[in-house]
């Protein structure tokens, strides 16, 4: 009990600890919409030590604080909403190790490149494969697969994933792969992935129709028929310079696809 005048002593506040994870290095693919990580995504899970899941929208996993106690738990343990969030996240990728018995994740989702900054702070340890695809091709399948969007808002989202997968690429350390390259030779391209991820290369990983990769539906991935062939699929030829609109020449120029002086 406190004496009458005397002070309560007050406990420290725990320093905060180094990011502790049950996935360490989780691998996560950055790229904009429509740039063919599915297809990525489903040959990776092939490989009998790589699971890649469907698109698991992990940034809409949100911790609500609902209570002043739970709060002041939080305090006092340190923990702030973002981080309690992040534990949260990295359970979900353990878990899909743990159900498969597999040594690596990998988490495709298109909307990871808007909170690549937060992935980074959470998995100081991570690593990336940036996918590459030409900019129209982009903005085309993107304009293609959202008929109902105004065209305009379509072009903004696409030119702000643009815009975070170059600001992306300058900061965090990773394999670059471009989707022409994946399409046109697959071999090559998922031998230096395998590489980069320090796994044998498998040649079932080309053929990956063979193995259930769950359901190719709408909100979770590519749902096209071209993805549900199950083999690797030719890309288009890449659109001449001319054909580029001033909007994309840009990022086109930053991801190399024109010539840097036009």
């Amino acid at each position: 009990m406190t004496n009458p005048g005397q002070q309560t002593r007050r406990l420290p506040v725990p320093s905060k600890p180094a990011p502790d994870r049950l996935v360490p290095s989780p691998v996560f693919i950055l790229s904009s919409i429509r740039s063919g990580s599915t297809l990525l995504r489903c040959i990776l899970d092939t490989h009998s030590k790589i699971r890649a899941p469907h698109e698991l929208h992990l940034a809409d996993l949100e911790v609500q604080l609902s209570s002043p106690y739970i709060e002041l738990a939080m305090q006092a343990s340190n923990l702030e909403k973002d981080e309690i969030e992040h534990l949260l996240w990295d359970r979900m990728l353990h878990r899909e190790l743990a159900f498969t018995g597999k040594d690596i994740v990998v988490d495709k989702t298109p909307g990871n490149l808007l909170l690549w900054r937060r992935l980074a702070a959470c998995w100081p340890q991570a690593r990336y494969i940036f996918l590459l695809r030409h900019p129209l091709h982009i903005l085309e399948s993107s304009l293609a697969g959202r008929p109902e969007q105004d065209p305009a808002q379509t072009q903004q989202l696409v030119t702000t994933y643009l815009r975070e997968l170059d600001a992306a690429r300058r900061t965090l350390n990773g394999a670059t792969v471009r989707y022409e390259d994946l399409t046109r030779d697959a071999e090559q391209v998922t031998r230096e992935i395998c590489a980069y991820l320090d796994v044998p290369w498998e040649p079932e990983m080309l053929n990956y129709g063979t193995v259930n990769h769950g359901p190719f539906v709408q909100g979770i991935g590519d749902f096209t028929e071209n993805i549900k062939s199950g083999v690797v699929q030719p890309g288009r030829s890449l659109p001449a310079d001319a054909d580029v609109p001033d909007s994309l020449m840009e990022a086109c120029r930053t991801f190399g696809y024109v010539e840097a002086h036009r």
